[in-house]
């Protein structure tokens, strides 16, 4: 039985990768953008190397039974060889034999209609009061206007004039403004723009090396430079030891960690990063259509097929502060306990059967804490997680993002394909973005013991990509055709997400210096509406910090703990880290660890923003000025 089983299996995979040598060869002459003509290359399970053939079954698999000489690696590797495709397709067949989400209910997807979707984005982007004068995002809208860049301001104009066209063809009164007079030049609003980096001559605007990352220019404004230059080339999918290492120069203003930030700032953060995402992909000449779910009957508790909400409204009543489901970190746990040098960890499946039988004790037993853990297997560990993210009722990329995800690989170069990415990382939902994480972090943990487990950062990508792409109400609407495209597709975005998650988990320079531009005149109106009284009281307290500051010193406060505040002598050298290692010094008697503790800079232009260890203070007090300096415990 098992025999016929595996030749079953064989003959599908067999008849799928049939299939994607058929359609690539239809493709090959059209824009898609997807693939590259590939040459039959294979794989060693041993070393791990894409030099020698696998051995018969891989051979029999891809419809090659003569006995000829093996193939070598060919020297362009612009994409995934065949025989990782093999890998990808028996990913897919094994998914389908498991039949897992029986009784679920297809994802239903629905294509905004004419003007729907671009009335949706404005709403989302904080500038509702573009279409509907009773929005109440009025002031907020107009703040945000003026600190647009020029291509972000062409993206909200695209979308005003494209809504106000299919009003019009409705024979519906609207109130839409003409856009000449929303983004009507002016010599003031002009030096705005150019300040956020808007030309060639902005810090960074002009060319670069391809591997350098510039975080203090728009990416859309980069994208439009680099267009202008003529610079045309083709995505290009390396393998893994030719995905480049790309360089981001030391900002001394420190980076900006997902999570570094008030609930306040990165509302704004999110609502800049939509209109510079949709800019980017405009200026690029790439249109993607957003989906939205229809609404389908859930469960309501339980672990699989639940929503990321509710699992995290379970577990945080139970561990206040969970961010990431408990039944996926101790999946994770497990398998890491069990050993990460275990050849073909993630590749190889459980038995059927038993990760059926396992997942339902778990649905009775996890939250009891009665789960036998020591008799469950690794490889049916593994099973139980991509089994998790299959049957999550919404992808974990979400339905709204899916097709931009989808999209990257169109973007021309991969310094491109990355800034998308990490731009759409922000526009996840906090738990979305926070179980991804945790996965491409664990997933790097596996490749990092790659000579023995044989898991290379190629061989994750395939087998999980099927996993994290598989949504079923999605796979519905597309073709076969499509499908085959988005093999390799898909896979190829999970390696960018697994090898760049440092730069991706980050909030460019760029975006929070918009929202320290929107603060600040937030508080300018706020001033003009108070009393005469206040005025001149934060006047003379601005006055008092700024002569502190001529007096060469900073007063760091830590109300959290019992040192009231401590007075830190401001030098060119100085680091946040330098701040933290001053406060320990002084509080011996504090159980806290180094590494819970932050400083904070808090106020002014910024709402709170948690600092990396290599700011330096005198570089940022330039930037905020009427900033203070808090220190508090972190929660990890």
């Amino acid at each position: 039985m098992q025999t016929l089983l595996h030749q079953n299996s064989e003959i599908g995979i067999k008849k799928n990768v049939h299939k994607y040598e058929t359609n690539k060869l239809k493709t090959k002459h059209r824009s898609n953008k997807y693939f590259t003509p590939l040459s039959l290359c294979s794989r060693s399970r041993r070393t791990g190397q894409y030099n020698v053939q696998r051995g018969k079954a891989a051979g029999a698999a891809l419809g090659s039974s003569s006995g000829k000489a093996p193939y070598q690696r060919c020297s362009s590797q612009d994409s995934l060889d065949e025989q990782a495709m093999v890998d990808y397709f028996k990913e897919v067949e094994i998914i389908q034999r498991s039949g897992d989400a029986e009784t679920q209910e297809d994802l239903q997807l629905k294509v905004a209609d004419e003007g729907e979707q671009e009335e949706a984005w404005l709403m989302e982007a904080g500038l509702a009061t573009l279409f509907d004068e009773s929005a109440s995002d009025g002031e907020d809208g107009i703040v945000l206007l003026s600190t647009l860049t020029r291509t972000q301001a062409a993206a909200v104009e695209r979308r005003v004039e494209t809504l106000k066209q299919t009003l019009r063809k409705r024979n519906k009164p609207y109130s839409v403004p003409d856009v000449r007079e929303i983004f009507k030049p002016s010599p003031a609003s002009q030096s705005k723009v150019l300040g956020n980096g808007a030309g060639p001559d902005a810090p960074g605007g002009g060319a670069d090396s391809e591997t350098d990352i510039n975080l203090e220019v728009s990416f859309s404004e980069q994208a439009l430079i680099y267009k202008e230059g003529l610079k045309v080339t083709q995505p290009q999918n390396e393998a893994d030891d030719r995905l480049p290492d790309f360089k981001v120069s030391q900002d001394k203003t420190g980076q900006t960690r997902v999570g570094d930030l008030s609930a306040e700032d990165m509302k704004k953060v999110r609502r800049l990063v939509l209109i510079e995402m949709s800019a980017l992909f405009d200026t690029c000449g790439i249109e993607v259509k957003a989906h939205k779910a229809l609404k389908v009957k859930v469960r309501e508790s339980g672990l699989f097929g639940v929503s990321l909400s509710t699992l995290l409204e379970q577990d945080q009543r139970r561990i206040p502060g969970t961010k990431v489901p408990l039944i996926l970190q101790h999946l994770i746990s497990h398998i890491e306990e069990q050993g990460l040098d275990t050849e073909g960890v993630l590749r190889i499946p459980g038995a059927a059967t038993r990760v059926k039988a396992v997942c339902h004790e778990l649905e009775h037993k996890f939250y009891e804490s009665m789960f036998p853990w020591e008799s469950l297997k690794q490889h049916d560990a593994a099973s139980l997680l991509k089994l998790f993210i299959r049957e999550l009722p919404y992808p974990l990329l979400t339905v709204e993002y899916f097709n931009a995800f989808i999209s990257v690989l169109k973007l021309p170069t991969k310094k491109q394909q990355l800034q998308a990415l990490n731009l759409l990382l922000l526009l996840l939902p906090e738990p979305n973005r926070d179980t991804l994480k945790a996965l491409m972090e664990f997933f790097q943990r596996v490749i990092d013991h790659k000579d023995r487990n044989k898991m290379t950062l190629n061989n994750v990508a395939v087998v999980m990509a099927p996993n994290i792409f598989m949504c079923k109400g999605f796979r519905s609407k597309i073709s076969e055709q499509q499908e085959f495209a988005m093999a390799t597709g898909t896979a190829n975005i999970v390696r960018l997400l697994v090898r760049y998650q440092n730069l991706l988990w980050t909030i460019p320079k760029f975006i929070l210096n918009q929202v320290r531009k929107q603060n600040m005149e937030n508080q300018r109106k706020m001033n003009r509406d108070r009393a005469v009284k206040k005025l001149l009281k934060m006047m003379y307290d601005r006055e008092r910090a700024s002569n502190k500051q001529e007096r060469g010193f900073i007063r760091v406060q830590a109300p959290q703990f019992s040192m009231v505040s401590m007075a830190v002598q401001l030098t060119e050298d100085l680091k946040a880290s330098d701040v933290l290692t001053r406060f320990l010094s002084q509080e011996r008697t504090l159980s806290v660890k180094r590494d819970d503790l932050c400083l904070y800079e808090m106020g002014g232009n910024i709402k709170e923003r948690c600092l990396d260890e290599e700011t330096y203070i005198k570089a940022l007090l330039e930037l905020n000025p009427t900033a203070e300096w808090v220190i508090k415990s972190v929660q990890h």
